[in-house]
């Protein structure tokens, strides 16, 4: 590491500052927005019987969380990961890995559900792991607005 160091200050000592140029840390612009732990309409509430469940079942339209269900003709997700998506008490229980962590009241950004339904996961793979297609951005953003009201059974 210190000869590297010792190289880049060399070089770029003696005028050739475009191998320095190469070590610029910019990535370009980002590719999606940064998570943040507020509700977008706090003068909506969001239901989870009417709103969320719906969503996870697949009742909403094409897209649902059918292979964490019980009923699913083919359930790998419920039974490789052991969380079960057909309820309030299934959701908030966790997976055999997750636990009680897929669900943070009032932090979606640090709920593995809302991680994992969103591109670029920090683990594994996009959910649902048949898509696509995926939740839509306002399906998406109807979780996070549920989890940043504290994730109730109303």
């Amino acid at each position: 590491m210190r000869r590297a160091l010792v190289l880049i200050g060399a070089l770029a000592l003696t005028g050739c500052l475009d191998v320095v140029d190469a070590f610029d840390p910019a990535v370009g612009p980002a590719t999606a927005a940064r998570c943040v732990n507020s509700d977008s309409d706090p003068n909506e509430d969001v239901s989870f019987s009417e709103d969320i469940l719906p969503l996870l079942r697949g009742e909403a339209g094409p897209v649902g969380c059918n292979c964490h269900q019980p009923t699913d003709p083919d359930p790998i997700g419920l039974e490789q990961t052991g969380l079960n998506l057909s309820s309030y008490a299934g959701l908030r229980a966790g997976g055999n890995n997750s636990l009680t962590g897929v669900i943070v009241e009032g932090q979606p950004c640090d709920s593995i559900l809302w991680q994992k339904i969103n591109p670029g996961p920090p683990f594994g793979s996009r959910m649902p792991f048949d898509g696509p297609p995926f939740l839509s951005d306002a399906e998406r953003r109807l979780i996070a607005d549920w989890i940043a009201e504290g994730a109730r059974d109303n």
